[in-house]
């Protein structure tokens, strides 16, 4: 392995705020492996909407309240973002192996131990500890999962959190094989991902996306898509799909409902087309409806998703990559929703 630098460039966000919020260095610290942790050199870091909400003060209940926070805590700025990653071992700390270093790597991004101390609630990597959006980032080695898989570093770099959120809403769903499934917000990262991983399981499955996407969406597997903003009770009945993956939200919510059968099961890990949402409860209880919310993946999850990249049911498209000096302009393609699937930082 190459000898290991006692500095490195990073992207470092300053605070809440615009795009000048980001600051690249290249004078940054590089970090030291402690007791159970892998250092990682970042190979390919994909960009997510949680960097953009982050940075904006997204995940404030109230931003007129200084304590409307989701989170029970404050971020600490400056802060090197980036849930993805994929890279190669390149140092360990006491108590690993050596046989991990040069291990082509992806991380885990919800981080249940860390220097050799197990949490009892995780943390987010990329928001409460360093991220991948700099030359190397210090997980703990069970985070970091050797994987053997064709996938160039860029496509792998694109799967961590958008990939994981998707199969732990599959799984928290139960979806299989007799379920038809419907995907909204369906060319994004996580919704192109639940296309995928929901067709490897055998469901059929039924994407929202917009016109221009559509063939693309067509291509990782969906069966049939609807334009976005069509009547989904017009285009599909009543009682049509057995599960509704979404991470859209807005004003379209009563109406996923209104499609799933009785039984159905709702579940969802965003809500970028709106997150206050009109829910009328007959429809819930008279339906026999469950609901399911994921952000934490279940422990079961990753090294499940790790499995279905290595038996190649996964392949996530790729819209653009970027140098990591041009994050701003990463981030600007990701706000515009004009691309299909993940845009990814090379450090």
């Amino acid at each position: 392995m190459t000898a290991i630098p006692e500095t490195m460039c990073g992207v470092e966000l300053m605070g809440h705020g615009g795009l000048d919020m980001l600051r690249y260095r290249d004078d940054l610290p590089v970090p030291k492996p402690g007791r159970g942790d892998v250092l990682v050199r970042v190979r390919a870091a994909g960009v997510n909407a949680t960097d953009l909400n982050l940075r904006t003060g997204w995940y404030a209940r109230d931003e007129a309240e200084e304590d409307g926070n989701w989170r029970d805590d404050a971020v600490d700025f400056p802060l090197v973002q980036g849930a993805d990653v994929c890279g190669v071992v390149a140092a360990v700390g006491q108590g690993v192996s050596e046989h991990r270093i040069a291990q082509r790597v992806i991380v885990e991004p919800i981080l249940w131990e860390r220097h050799g101390q197990k949490l009892e609630q995780p943390l987010y990597l990329g928001t409460d500890c360093p991220g991948g959006f700099a030359e190397y980032v210090v997980v703990a080695s069970r985070h970091a999962f050797s994987i053997t898989s064709d996938a160039s570093d860029v496509e792998l770099g694109a799967v961590p959190c958008s990939s994981s959120a998707a199969e732990n809403l599959l799984t928290r769903s139960s979806v299989g094989s007799d379920d038809r499934v419907l995907v909204t917000g369906a060319s994004g990262g996580v919704g192109s991902a639940a296309v995928q991983l929901a067709v490897a399981r055998g469901a059929s499955v039924v994407a929202v996306a917009s016109a221009s996407k559509a063939d693309a969406v067509r291509d990782l597997g969906a069966s049939q898509v609807i334009t976005r903003g069509t009547s989904l009770v017009d285009a599909l009945g009543q009682n049509a799909v057995s599960v509704v993956i979404d991470v859209v939200g807005g004003s379209q919510f009563a109406e996923l409902l209104d499609v799933l059968r009785p039984r159905g099961r709702y579940a969802t890990s965003g809500a970028i087309g709106g997150a206050v949402v009109e829910l009328d409860l007959r429809t819930l209880y008279l339906k026999d409806l469950s609901m399911f919310g994921g952000t934490v993946i279940g422990r079961d999850v990753f090294p499940a998703l790790v499995r279905r990249i290595e038996a190649g049911e996964l392949r996530p498209p790729i819209a653009g990559v970027y140098p990591l000096q041009e994050i701003a302009a990463a981030q600007q393609a990701l706000a515009s929703k004009q691309h299909v699937g993940k845009l990814v930082l090379i450090p």
